[in-house]
């Protein structure tokens, strides 16, 4: 399969299973004819699972990642909204969180249908925010979930890996998390901003992907930055 993608305003338009979808730099997925955007592994109150168990973090993961959220909201406006698992960084992370920032979370998904997939980080609903939970869920010929499919799955969106790319020119290596596909399935960057990614040249990807097709789109500040396969370094 070739992917037919483009750039518009520094975002990759690409088809997947014959969906149109929008690879914003930030790291979220938009679905023009659903209203639809997508965000994966958010891993809120990360830092505050860590002081938990005596490893101490900057506290400031929350804030940036929700603020990270809101520009992509409002830039996009989206009607839905699917957080693609791994929400919070555990179980308590939602009933723990601290008030502003529950209230700032609630103001964001305000108006808007707000779905939140289980992830192995948080596999029950998250304490005290509305929207609807669930495994997993279909939108046009996608299919949304947290962990991708061993095997062969047209559709499928998934999160779960924190997909990045690694790239050598002229003795200079670049890493960058990234948006994973082969036009027939999509594996999300992580939203995160306490979160890292890990190279798609990584045999956990190996079996994933139609390797003739691939490409990874990588996030650069601005824009979202297209690279083949063949051109990825490992490491």
């Amino acid at each position: 399969m070739t992917i037919a993608a483009r750039i518009e305003g520094g975002s990759a338009v690409v088809c997947v299973a014959g969906e149109e979808a929008v690879c914003d730099p930030a790291g979220a997925l938009f679905l023009p004819a659903h209203g639809l955007l997508v965000v994966s592994d958010l891993h809120l109150e990360k830092g505050a699972a860590f002081a938990r168990r005596g490893v101490m973090m900057p506290p400031y993961d929350t804030a940036a990642t929700l603020a990270r959220l809101a520009v992509v909201v409002e830039a996009w406006k989206p009607s839905a909204v699917i957080s693609l698992g791994d929400s919070f960084h555990d179980v308590t992370g939602a009933r723990d969180m601290p008030e502003p920032f529950r209230d700032r979370l609630s103001e964001i998904m305000q108006d808007r249908d707000w779905f939140w997939i289980v992830g192995n980080h948080d596999p029950e609903p998250p304490a005290g925010l509305h929207g609807r939970t669930v495994r997993e869920i279909a939108v046009g010929s996608l299919l949304f979930r947290h962990e991708p499919a061993a095997r062969a799955c047209d559709g499928e969106v998934a999160g779960h890996l924190h997909p990045g790319a690694r790239i050598v020119r002229r003795g200079r290596s670049v890493r960058r998390p990234c948006f994973a596909t082969d036009g027939r399935r999509l594996i999300m960057p992580a939203f995160g901003a306490l979160t890292g990614a890990l190279n798609v040249r990584d045999r956990a990807f190996a079996r994933l992907f139609d390797w003739a097709a691939f490409r990874a789109y990588m996030l650069g500040s601005d824009r979202v930055y297209p690279v083949a396969g063949k051109m990825l370094s490992p490491g």
